[in-house]
Parts: C-alpha cells; structure tokens; sequence
C-alpha cells in the first residue's frame, strides 16, 4: 500500500510538473521575438538616428557615416566627415537630430577630435546635410574635451536631448581615472549640458564655480556608452562600464557626483581592489548595478505597442555576453533585470525606431538586427 501510495503520488507531482511546463512553454511562445539583419556591412557600428521619412544615419567607429533607406546601405559613405582618431576604443562614435530637425536641419555627433595634435579626446559638433544628403556641411563644434592624450579607452559616449532643448552627452575618464572624474576643472569623466548651438546655460551647477569647466552637468562617471531620456518623466538616465563588476545605470541629475573612482561595487581586472567604499556621502549610488560586469553599451525606453512586455522599461545592451537586459523599471527605479535575445552578438546601441520595432548594433555577422514580436 506504502508503494501504491508513493507511485500515485509520484504520478501527480509529475502531472502538475508536466502541465507548467506546457503553460510555461505557451507563454514563451506566445512572448518570442525573432530578429532579422537589415544591415551586415558595417563592422563596428556605433550610432543611429532616423531622419523624419525614416532613413537611418549609422556611424562607423573607423569613421564613415552611413545612409540606410529603401532597405539598402547607400554605396557610398556620407562625405565630410571631422576627421578621427579611429584608435582602440576612439572614433566616429554617437549622433543626434536636434528635435525640431525638420526647421533647421542640425545633426549631432561626439567623435574622437584629434585638434590640437597630442592624439585625441571627445568632441561634439553639429553639421547638415546638403540637398542630396550625400555631404556634411555648415559644420560647427560646439565642445571639445582638452587636453589630448594618446591614450585609447573611454571616450563614451551618446547624445540626448531633453524636453527644454538642453544637448547633453557624456565624455569617460580617457583612462586617468585618478584625476579627472572627481576634478571639475578638468574634462573627462562627466556628463555635459549644453544649449543647441553650443552656448553654456546659465542655470548650469558649476558656472559660478573658481577654473570649473561650466559645460559639466554631472561628475564622478567612468565610461557612459549608454543615455536615453526617461520618456514618463523626463529625467536623463545613463549607464557606465565599471571594471571588474560594477557596471551602472543611474539617473543623471545636476550637479551629482556619481562617485567614481572613490566608490564602486566593481574591482580592478588584476583582481585587486581599489575603491575606498561602495557608498559615501555625497556620491550617489547607482540605480542599479552588475557584478559580474555585462559591460554594458546602448539603452533605450520602450514606449511601442509592439511589445507589451517591455512597454515602459528600458533594454540595455551587453558587450561581454551578447544579449539584451530587459530591465523591469517601477516607480523610477530599476527593481528587476530579466536576460533577453540572447546570443544577439557584441551590442554597440540599441534604439527605438519612429516605427516602433527595436533595433540593434551589434558588431560583427549579426550587424544591425529589426526585433520582430512573433505576431507579426
């Protein structure tokens, strides 16, 4: 009777096991995504931005600006481009249209500068199309980080634009981590706010402040390679590469120091530690954080109807693993991070098209993907 009883029991726990699985598996099936490559020519590419009859500009970080319509990649690169500094991790790297692109035609892009000889650091300028969108012209820069250093990492960095009209975009440590993010009368680790045509707002925290660069809007930062303005309240929230772990996704705010290198829940890569504390009055903590590293690159807010499970949140792309972090935002924190598109390749960006699909830079075969929600 005992093993009667076992065997019957046995066979309900497998019944109930069987019965979530299939429900399980409906619902994935219900929720699945596929993607297809619009675009496999560019090897690294960086930024994207749709002009108003939905052609899309793409940048190369070796230094060619692109022109996508009609579902092709024009021969030809766009010509006029600044000249780069396409070393390690510098190059052509983020563009923007100005919000009322369609009155006054300015594009937007950060790039490695090499003005001034020495090697290079970030640059933001604006420029137009001529009328058969096959040159730069009128080109203007608006800011440039100094000084130069040959160094090759941590350029950053993306552009956005708020609901006032403020520019902003973000410029890494350039690898001297030790003196820059925390010093606001250097450039370099910082998040930067500008009026369209490169002026300093007035209101802007550091302009009253003794030698400050009056240009900074935030300090503290190691790496941003990811912004996108929060579209339910208007807030700018960004990510960084930590080291060894502590990656970051924090809401940018005036005047904050978001406290690298003195805090962080990352290590060095040797192994070793180097922060003074994970917190610290005065610096800001993170929103949300990984460790181990995704290194994170590209972010986004999911306003489209074209995928209910996501409406809302923000996607954040991964470097190191490949995949999408579908992370689950409520009452303007993060308070949970699901893994999605896995094996989607190195993400550079990520993006919300005017049509509403997501899509997504990856480097490599992959190349630019549409994600398809499966009822399409």
């Amino acid at each position: 009777m005992k093993n009667n009883a076992q065997r019957r029991w046995v066979a309900v726990v497998i019944m109930i096991i069987t019965v979530a699985v299939a429900n399980c598996s409906v619902a994935q099936d219900k929720n699945a995504l596929s993607t297809e490559t619009i675009i496999s020519e560019i090897s690294v590419p960086w930024g994207m931005a749709w002009l108003p009859d939905g052609t899309m500009l793409i940048t190369e970080r070796s230094g060619d600006l692109w022109l996508y319509n009609d579902e092709k990649l024009r021969d030809e690169p766009i010509a006029g481009v600044p000249k780069v500094w396409a070393r390690s991790q510098g190059g052509l790297l983020d563009i923007a249209l100005h919000p009322n692109y369609e009155q006054n035609g300015w594009i937007y892009i950060t790039y490695s500068s090499p003005e001034g000889g020495g090697g290079a650091n970030t640059a933001l300028m604006r420029a137009r199309l001529n009328e058969g969108r096959t040159e730069l012209i009128d080109k203007e820069m608006l800011y440039k980080a100094e000084p130069n250093t040959t160094r090759g990492q941590h350029f950053g960095s993306r552009i956005v634009f708020d609901n006032e009209g403020y520019v902003y975009f973000g410029i890494g440590d350039r690898g001297n981590r030790d003196v820059n993010p925390q010093d606001i009368t250097r450039d370099a680790g910082k998040i930067y706010r500008l009026h369209d045509d490169g002026r300093i707002p007035e209101d802007n925290p550091f302009v009253d402040s003794a030698d400050a660069k009056n240009a900074i809007f935030a300090y503290g930062i190691r790496n941003p390679q990811g912004m996108a303005l929060n579209p339910e309240t208007g807030e700018l929230w960004e990510h960084e590469h930590g080291p060894r772990g502590g990656d970051e996704v924090n809401i940018i705010k005036a005047g904050n120091n978001y406290g690298w290198p003195i805090i962080s829940y990352g290590i060095n890569y040797s192994g070793t530690e180097f922060a003074e504390d994970t917190a610290r009055a005065g610096m800001e903590q993170p929103e949300w954080y990984w460790d181990p590293s995704i290194a994170p690159s590209g972010m986004t807010f999911v306003t489209s109807d074209k995928y209910p499970e996501w409406k809302g949140d923000l996607l954040v792309g991964s470097l190191k693993f490949g995949y999408i972090v579908h992370c689950k935002v409520k009452n303007n924190t993060v308070t949970d991070t699901e893994i999605v598109l896995r094996d989607i390749g190195r993400t550079r960006n990520i993006k919300q098209g005017p049509d509403g699909y997501i899509y997504i830079a990856t480097e490599g075969d992959n190349g630019i993907v549409r994600v398809i929600p499966e009822n399409e």
